[in-house]
């Protein structure tokens, strides 16, 4: 008897520790902070602050002034060699895979600098010259104060650490933004095939 009660009572404390788990992931769906914040992101889409980005024309907008479209949006820098790059081919792919919906208007891509001070209009313009961006639905601009990126990338989850060589160490994602303006989905990069399926899933017939 003695043995059973053991195990029952270890039985428990599993199902316990299972149930207290669950509720603490969100039913297993979050398990570590970064799953966390996409989960909660699907489930409670993110409003964004309206800051003012100056584009690799020179003209200035705010993500709000897109409404009405989804859009898809990163952050990088120009000079980074490494994740920025896979990030402007996937964005590439995606302009290709796209293309019905862009040109009706219906979706653009933002590729947002958080290195203002040295990516100009010119800098960003051969940004996307390297990726062979075809028209202005895919734009490059750069927050217009140092407040204002703080504010951006606090809104996308975006951490930026100066690597002290005159870089960035940075986590990288291709974000999805809806018609009314809110941050609705968050992906990883290098898997621009499911970005495309979600982004033409949620478009209207």
């Amino acid at each position: 008897m003695t043995g059973l009660r053991t195990a029952l009572a270890s039985a428990a404390l599993l199902l316990g520790s299972a149930a207290g788990l669950a509720a603490a992931t969100d039913g297993f769906a979050a398990f570590t902070t970064e799953t966390a914040r996409r989960v909660a992101v699907r489930r409670h889409p993110v409003e964004l602050p309206p800051v003012t980005l100056e584009s690799d024309a020179g003209t200035r907008f705010t993500l709000g002034d897109l409404r009405g479209r989804w859009l898809l949006v990163d952050f990088i820098y120009t000079r980074c060699p490494t994740v920025c790059s896979a990030l402007g081919g996937d964005f590439a792919q995606l302009e290709r895979e796209l293309a019905g919906p862009i040109a009706q208007g219906r979706i653009r891509l933002v590729s947002i600098s958080f290195d203002p001070a040295h990516d100009t209009p010119a800098q960003l313009s051969a940004y996307l010259g390297r990726f062979g961006a075809r028209n202005a639905a895919w734009q490059a601009a750069r927050p217009l104060t140092v407040e204002g990126l703080r504010r951006l990338t606090a809104a996308f989850g975006v951490t930026v650490i100066p690597d002290g060589v005159g870089g960035y160490t940075h986590n990288a994602a291709i974000h999805l933004v809806d018609p009314d303006g809110r941050l609705a989905d968050i992906f990883d990069p290098g898997d621009p095939e499911r970005v495309s399926e979600t982004v033409l899933g949620n478009l209207d017939p």
